[in-house]
């Protein structure tokens, strides 16, 4: 695993957790971890259960006894770390957003296409068991033709004018702000849950245009360094309208300014038969309406999907036991590895990835321009 501060804490218990909870062929070996602070890494790989450490990613990637290489660091590195790991043979589990650009995006499916070796792409939301259980309803039927989604993103973490201008809030290590970070799990969910986009009109806006530089930093926070500062090139938040190629239409807000929401990831689905709703804050729940309930008892009902019969479930606690954040990445990772017992790459995969990247470009298109843009404008641009 390149990388090990918060998504590499994620991954790693992951990866220890998986084969306790479920009966895999394929037992994940954390044989190595790496990152550029030699004391810090093999601090790391010491709590984490990794068996070495490296401070070199190429070192790591050219080592026989690795098949997989788990990229969890800045966004600006993904591209040339996946394609060098393909090119060497290597499996790949990337972090989210795949990449900076769509033509990087392009790149890192082409290479991995290329060298014939297994992809994902790290979007734990859709492993909520309560997310999962909507995708049923929808896939069975049981919603109709979908005519709406609405989901926001909202947290509030950098609200503070003197908070440090950390590597999340620079855009030559992320790219863009409370849109690729956060929007990207938005825009993955629609795709999964009601379908491909066809066209966005959105706009963007960043409102602390300067911060303090940083000196240290781990997770989502950080200290500030002096009096110097820097100026902020990415966006605090970012709002779009969408059309989607089935008909439905949805509204996507997402915000690091919105006080009082700590990980505020939403989102409601409405169609000509039911709707769903689901708030991560409470993620065992989903909320379900049914039009065809009898009118005195109609209204939203609340589905505890930790029961018998719910996506995941089986695996963990008796009914009512509810499980937690780590889980989805647990669940996640399951999928992975019946993705290499397989030999087939898992969804969300680099596929997913790289469309997901067009609909970010052609929000950030569509509010530079002014004007609505179709997800083919985007995409004819790298055909």
């Amino acid at each position: 695993m390149v990388g090990y501060k918060f998504m590499g804490k994620a991954h790693s218990h992951a990866y220890r957790d998986v084969s306790f909870y479920f009966d895999n062929q394929v037992e994940p070996v954390l044989q190595a971890i790496c990152g550029r602070d030699q004391a810090a890494v093999k601090e790391a790989a010491e709590k984490m259960g990794w068996l070495s450490y490296e401070t070199d990613w190429r070192a790591l990637i050219a080592r026989d006894d690795i098949d997989l290489i788990d990229i969890v660091t800045p966004n600006s590195s993904h591209a040339e770390i996946a394609i060098a790991a393909a090119e060497a043979g290597k499996h790949v589990f990337c972090e989210k957003p795949l990449a900076m650009t769509l033509e990087q995006a392009k790149r890192m499916l082409a290479a991995v296409e290329k060298n014939n070796v297994l992809h994902m792409i790290n979007h734990n939301y859709r492993f909520a068991p309560a997310v999962q259980f909507a995708k049923n309803l929808i896939n069975s039927g049981r919603l109709g033709r979908i005519y709406h989604i609405r989901a926001t993103y909202l947290q509030d973490w950098i609200m503070d004018p003197q908070f440090p201008l950390v590597w999340r809030l620079s855009k030559e290590a992320c790219g863009s702000g409370a849109h690729g970070d956060l929007a990207a799990h938005s825009i993955d969910l629609a795709r999964f849950l009601v379908g491909e986009f066809n066209e966005v009109s959105g706009l963007m806006e960043t409102f602390i245009k300067e911060r303090p530089l940083v000196e240290g930093s781990s997770g989502l926070s950080g200290s500030a360094s002096s009096s110097k500062t820097g100026p902020v090139h990415v966006d605090d938040a970012s709002l779009f309208l969408a059309r989607f190629e089935n008909g439905a239409i949805g509204t996507f807000e997402a915000t690091r300014f919105a006080g009082g929401n700590r990980n505020g990831n939403r989102f409601e689905i409405n169609g000509e038969k039911g709707s769903v709703r689901w708030d991560m804050e409470k993620m065992n729940e989903l909320d379900v309406y049914f039009h065809d309930d009898e009118v005195n008892v109609q209204g939203f009902r609340t589905i505890s999907c930790t029961e018998e019969g719910h996506p995941f479930a089986a695996a963990y606690w008796p009914a009512g036991h509810i499980i937690g954040y780590e889980h989805t990445f647990i669940n996640l990772v399951v999928e992975l590895v019946k993705g290499l017992e397989k030999g087939e790459s898992p969804a969300p995969n680099f596929v997913d990835g790289m469309k997901n990247q067009a609909v970010l470009e052609a929000v950030e298109r569509s509010a530079s321009l002014k004007r609505w843009v179709a997800i083919s404008e985007i995409e004819s641009k790298f055909s």
